[in-house]
């Protein structure tokens, strides 16, 4: 699996749903394991979220590529499925190959 990084906030709705999709990702995609997803709350490290450019939180990021910044109204299934997307990025061949298609 490559390299997961996850910015989230404690307090961000978006973000619970994110990490209740991971659960339940790992349970469906073989080979996630969420110890492998790096997990930063920005509030706490701003220095290190400062380096990135994103907007929104949940972020994630697969190899360094932005694969999905969530945005105002997204359902959990629109959540779920853009995590599974990240995660079938993370388990593939080459995640900017599936950057390039968005």
């Amino acid at each position: 699996m490559k390299n997961v990084l996850m910015f989230y906030l404690e307090d961000c709705g978006y973000c619970d749903k994110a990490r209740r999709a991971l659960v339940e990702l790992q349970k469906e995609l073989p080979g996630v394991d969420l110890r492998n997803i790096q997990m930063v709350e920005e509030s706490l490290e701003p220095e290190f979220a400062n380096r990135y450019d994103y907007y929104a939180v949940p972020t994630f990021y697969v190899d360094g590529v932005k694969l999905f910044e969530a945005h105002i109204g997204m359902s959990y299934a629109d959540i779920k499925s853009e995590v599974r997307r990240v995660l079938e990025a993370a388990l593939g061949e080459n995640a900017l190959d599936k950057a390039a298609a968005l």
